[in-house]
């Protein structure tokens, strides 16, 4: 087959003229147009023998098929991207939301807190008022029965001195004896 496709091209080398070549019987090899479409016909021959179509279709199908499996690739990739996304959006959501509620009860919590301290304080502002309240009238009593203690005291010295001024001897007698029979009467 090689040597046939040898002497063909030979052939057809030897047998061109320029120019004038295409007049003439048209079946003759001094025909350029004869020999062109012979060549053409010799040429697709020889793919059609050695299945150089089937050759070309089966690297275009292989193509075909590994260009579907980039796509079918890059579709997953991007619905995985897609997905991954959306959930990154939710979490950011949920994180936001979470934050809120966070901040809001850290307020309540705050405010809370400030509204117990304040009771607190005047709790313990009214116990030490009440404390202080209290020093100040047992103070207060304290001192109005020394006063009284003291005002006695010194009525009934003044008093004693004056029944002793005023008193003779025998009087003072029988007011002895009287206060040792009343003595007697309450004891006995």
């Amino acid at each position: 087959m090689i040597r046939t496709a040898i002497s063909t091209t030979a052939l057809f080398g030897a047998a061109t003229v320029p120019a004038h070549a295409a007049s003439g019987p048209f079946l003759s090899l001094g025909n350029t147009n004869f020999v062109v479409m012979l060549s053409f016909a010799l040429f697709i021959g020889v793919l059609l023998y050695f299945k150089v179509p089937k050759i070309v279709a089966s690297l275009l199908d292989r193509r075909i098929e590994s260009i579907r499996s980039d796509l079918a690739n890059t579709a997953a990739i991007h619905d995985d991207a897609k997905s991954l996304l959306d959930r990154c959006e939710r979490d950011r959501k949920a994180a936001d939301a979470d934050a809120e509620r966070i901040v809001a009860s850290a307020k309540e919590q705050a405010e809370s807190l400030v509204e117990k301290a304040k009771r607190d304080i005047q709790g313990a502002v009214a116990r030490r008022i009440y404390a202080a309240e209290e020093q100040i009238a047992s103070a207060e009593a304290a001192a109005v029965a020394e006063i009284r203690n003291r005002a006695a005291e010194i009525a009934a010295a003044s008093a004693g001195q004056l029944i002793a001024d005023s008193l003779d001897d025998d009087d003072r007698n029988r007011i002895f004896d009287q206060s040792i029979q009343d003595a007697k009467t309450h004891l006995g």
